[in-house]
């Protein structure tokens, strides 16, 4: 018999910074997936790859936490209420019903209700919110300051949610409260510069941060927090089968790199100066 999947997988580093990437996994458990669609047995909107991408952050001395199962089966980046992060917007909820398409993702009378959803939101989104906050504060009483980074990708062009093609580097801190500013425009500038190798970006344009920078993001706590949604096609194929590319991957990744430096630099010369 095969060992179960754990809710997920966790290395703890040397230095005040927390790479989290919610929308990473793939596993959905048998008894789930019995009810879904052949459509959300692809996995489409998984956050493909982000590990291999960030494969960096065990030589950098990040700490680094990784969801294991799909954001089809509970959405880490979404409240426990459920609440419109993008209020007039449309969005998809902590236990999805549709793809980023707006295909089905449960056949007929199959989807979760309400009390399939608590079960979920207890047996997945809790473990997972409560390692992250438990090395949040870890962070902060060693080094005085905690840096968050969370990690996203998402297809470039998807008609649900934004108009035309998606910027590259989409950086996220909650409309400027989940960061200090000057350590924004930092990121900000690092981004503005990837321009000369063909990168486009925004800052809190169509994704400013879903609940975990929000909610985490305490700069007046020396917790900095901060999101990057990034285009796919700047590193892997956005078509089926979703595969990773690393030629491109090399290119995009000393962006990354920078901005891993950033937050880094600023945690050394800002700690428990709040």
């Amino acid at each position: 018999m095969s060992s179960p999947v754990p809710k997920f997988i966790f290395k703890r580093g040397r230095l005040p910074l927390l790479v989290s990437m919610p929308h990473a996994g793939e596993h959905i458990p048998a008894s789930i997936a019995a009810g879904m669609t052949p459509t959300a047995l692809t996995l489409a909107d998984t956050d493909w790859h982000l590990p291999a991408l960030y494969d960096f952050l065990d030589e950098l001395g990040a700490s680094v936490l990784v969801a294991t199962h799909s954001r089809y089966v509970i959405d880490l980046n979404r409240p426990k209420d459920n609440v419109n992060l993008y209020p007039g917007q449309d969005t998809t909820g902590i236990c999805p019903v549709d793809s980023f398409h707006k295909e089905a993702l449960y056949q007929p009378g199959q989807e979760p209700d309400d009390a399939e959803i608590q079960r979920r939101i207890a047996d997945y989104w809790q473990p997972y919110h409560t390692q992250l906050e438990q090395e949040l504060q870890r962070l902060r009483s060693e080094h005085g300051i905690a840096m968050l980074w969370d990690a996203h990708s998402i297809a470039s062009v998807v008609p649900r949610f934004f108009e035309g093609r998606l910027p590259d580097l989409n950086l996220g801190t909650a409309s400027g409260t989940s960061c200090a500013p000057e350590l924004t425009e930092q990121l900000r500038e690092i981004a503005a510069s990837a321009a000369a190798v063909g990168y486009s970006h925004a800052l809190n344009g169509r994704f400013k941060g879903g609940h975990i920078t929000r909610h985490y993001g305490q700069p007046q706590q020396n917790i900095h927090a901060v999101q990057l949604e990034l285009a796919q096609l700047t590193y892997m194929q956005e078509q089926t089968p979703f595969a990773f590319d690393p030629a491109l991957a090399a290119q995009v990744q000393p962006i990354l790199r920078q901005f891993m430096g950033a937050m880094l630099a600023w945690a050394k010369t800002h700690a428990g100066t709040a």
